[in-house]
């Protein structure tokens, strides 16, 4: 008798040896035997990583392992810093790429959720522009450049619609995928209940589609940056890219470490905005489906 208790056991408990190192959940997280480090042993490893690489880089520009005609030194690149700071023409560069990132962010993320959304209301129509999105999406949004340049200016307005182009693609494809994921299921119950279309759209259908278009925020956010960027490459009077270029044609590299330092610093502010938006946005949603 026991032995037939045992031979019953479910597979997965009774034949199934345990991974080497660790157990695995039934969320698919792997727990492995090691242990986490607390964060403040992170944080000093990081640091030490960071000032093991800037002092080598010193001390390599300063013996002569590292040309510091084309690489610069953190040194240079602090009194560069200082420099431009004196002057003061940075603050407004920043906030001119700083407002042309986020309202194309912004509108390129609406416009996307609008375009992808709006094919589950006809697979007549989704069929139709579906071919255009994958076609647009293909397209290197840098070679519109030019053309968006000539029709917009070269103001902000310029960046902000090479940003839309850059963001729009993402955000409908997401929504797209997310539409293709909706549950039949909840969409036949719904309609058996009196439910009309528009009823299926806002409580099924665009609650099931939030986490899809909330993942391709974050790309959303650097290929925003990039669009603006990419704008003020081409042709612009302000901006973090005008003083790159401008630094590159007057080889001082140690300026365009100062353009690259502030939209690292600026691109990583803007992601934990969307990080922090994203998070709100879906504790709302969950606790709505709860």
């Amino acid at each position: 008798m026991t032995q037939e208790t045992s031979s019953s056991a479910p597979p997965d408990r009774a034949l199934t040896p345990l991974p080497v190192g660790g157990l695995k959940k039934r969320t698919g997280v792997v727990i492995t035997s090691e242990r986490p480090w607390p964060r403040s042993a992170i944080w000093l490893l990081q640091l030490a990583i960071f000032l093991a690489i800037v002092g080598g880089w010193e001390a390599g520009a300063q013996l002569g392992f590292i040309d510091p005609f084309f690489w610069s030194s953190p040194s240079r690149i602090a009194t560069a810093f200082v420099t431009v700071f004196n002057e003061g023409t940075v603050f407004y560069d920043t906030w001119f790429t700083f407002s042309a990132t986020v309202a194309g962010f912004v509108l390129g993320s609406l416009l996307g959720a609008v375009v992808g959304l709006s094919l589950w209301w006809s697979i007549n129509a989704a069929a139709v522009v579906r071919p255009y999105i994958v076609v647009f999406n293909a397209v290197p949004k840098i070679a519109l450049g030019p053309l968006i340049i000539l029709i917009f200016g070269i103001g902000i307005s310029s960046k902000v619609a090479l940003a839309i182009a850059f963001t729009s693609v993402i955000t409908a494809l997401a929504a797209y995928a997310g539409v293709l994921a909706v549950d039949d299921d909840l969409v036949k119950l719904t309609l058996s209940l009196g439910g009309r279309r528009r009823d299926v759209f806002f409580k099924v259908v665009l609650p099931s589609c939030l986490p899809w278009i909330a993942s391709s925020l974050h790309i959303n956010i650097g290929m925003a940056l990039a669009g603006a960027i990419a704008g003020e490459f081409i042709s612009s009077q302000y901006g973090l890219g005008k003083i790159i270029m401008y630094a590159g044609a007057t080889y001082d590299m140690a300026l365009i470490w100062v353009g690259i330092i502030i939209l690292a610093l600026l691109a990583t502010g803007l992601y934990a905005i969307v990080s922090w938006a994203e998070h709100k946005l879906m504790k709302g949603q969950t606790a709505k489906t709860i």
